[in-house]
């Protein structure tokens, strides 16, 4: 008898997809090391010499790799190292934010090319698509005119937003932007630009960023703790993101925590992020020199009330994703001026012991990240780079990231 119930099953890896995966190896390697001779490529990704100058000989065809003069290490024959061109690929990410969008090009190696932003009217996706599919076409022009081969070295387009996605929040609820949230932007915006698009919330993108070019270069086991008009967190577990099955992972602005009564509090974001920080100024996050205000009313002590609740809130947070996670470390970041980001960071410490608290770390506990409202669209962008050339268990089952 035919049944029409799905088969459960695992993806099985073939043959293919171990190539792409190893192939995503040595583009990894490069990457974070610089350049290296094939017998250093070999000696370190652990594949054969004879495997490693395939792939090497495909990059290079493929206008990703070139190869450098020869060096003479010692004795025998001189070396010739190999690295990543900076010009073999470019991503565009954008950030659709409550007031702006942003857009930022990078290249291959993760190095910022361009950046463009806009107003968003009010009105919500109605009047504000047009807007971001404008800036993504302002983008491509701009580096066009100044990289020739840069549509044919395009590889996607990220896309960033707050979360949580797919949730029944009404339209007028001043903490969502329910009307993005619930809209398949990503598709619309595929079908406007004709290129792969990707949906992240801004703590993921941020840390793709992070991953790519920033203070987690290098680390495969981390979470990324994203400071902004909200909270959120991001997963990576084994250099891969955990995006959670309806990409809601890392929401922890949400939790409710219990108060002392027994009752339930407020989401921790509402009191612990730069809305809250705002309302408690008193000024506009719409303001254009928001920043600017912030950082001032930091320096003249205007917000040493407020610092110390959120900086026990986030205390708090960093302690609950040690237990549950047991990251490297927690990179702490955000869309926020530096002087605010630092003066969190004090207040975080000394961190609530945890099993993380052990001695003979490589890495702190907390790592600074960037503090930089550009930093959810420099993640944006850093995705479909990452989509396309780290090594993710995807390609070793060689199927889309996204299923």
């Amino acid at each position: 008898m035919v049944t029409t119930n799905p088969i459960r099953a695992k993806q099985g890896a073939n043959l293919g997809g171990a190539y792409a995966h190893n192939r995503r190896v040595v583009i990894d390697a490069l990457r974070v090391n610089g350049a290296l001779s094939r017998a250093e490529l070999a000696r370190a990704t652990a594949l054969t010499g004879q495997t490693v100058s395939n792939i090497v000989a495909e990059l290079s065809g493929e206008g990703l790799v070139a190869a450098d003069a020869p060096v003479r290490i010692a004795r025998g024959q001189p070396a010739r190292p190999y690295r990543l061109v900076a010009e073999g690929a470019f991503a565009i990410g954008v950030q659709i934010d409550r007031h702006v969008t942003r857009a930022v090009a990078v290249d291959l190696l993760g190095t910022e090319r361009l950046r463009l932003d806009a107003a968003l009217p009010s009105g919500g996706p109605e009047t504000g698509l047009p807007v971001v599919a404008d800036l993504v076409a302002a983008t491509r022009q701009r580096l066009s005119a100044l990289v020739p081969s840069f549509e044919a070295r395009l590889v996607g387009l990220g896309l960033a937003m707050p979360g949580p996605f797919g949730q029944a929040f009404t339209a007028d609820d001043p903490w969502m932007m329910s009307a993005w949230q619930n809209r398949p932007i990503a598709r619309e915006l595929a079908e406007a630009a004709g290129l792969d698009v990707t949906l992240q919330n801004d703590a993921a993108a941020a840390a793709t960023a992070e991953k790519l070019s920033g203070a987690a270069r290098g680390i495969d086991d981390f979470v990324y703790l994203h400071f902004g008009y909200g909270l959120g967190a991001a997963i990576f577990v084994r250099g891969e993101i955990h995006p959670g099955h309806h990409r809601n992972a890392g929401e922890i602005g949400m939790a409710l925590p219990f108060m002392a009564d027994g009752a339930v509090g407020e989401p921790i974001e509402h009191g612990a992020s730069l809305a809250a920080l705002c309302r408690h100024l008193k000024v506009d996050p719409a303001a254009p020199d928001l920043f600017a205000a912030i950082d001032a009313a930091v320096g003249r002590g205007d917000a040493d009330v407020w610092l110390d609740a959120a900086g026990a809130s986030l205390r708090w947070v960093v302690q609950i994703l040690e237990t549950l996670l047991d990251p490297d470390t927690i990179v702490f970041g955000g869309a926020v001026p530096p002087s605010l980001l630092e003066a969190l960071r004090r207040k975080m410490e000394p961190l609530l012991p945890s099993h993380a608290d052990r001695p003979g770390r490589a890495l702190p506990r907390l790592t600074t990240g960037r503090a930089d409202p550009w930093m959810v669209a420099i993640g944006a962008a850093a995705e479909p780079i990452a989509r396309n050339f780290d090594p993710r268990f995807s390609a070793i089952q060689n199927v889309s990231p996204d299923g």
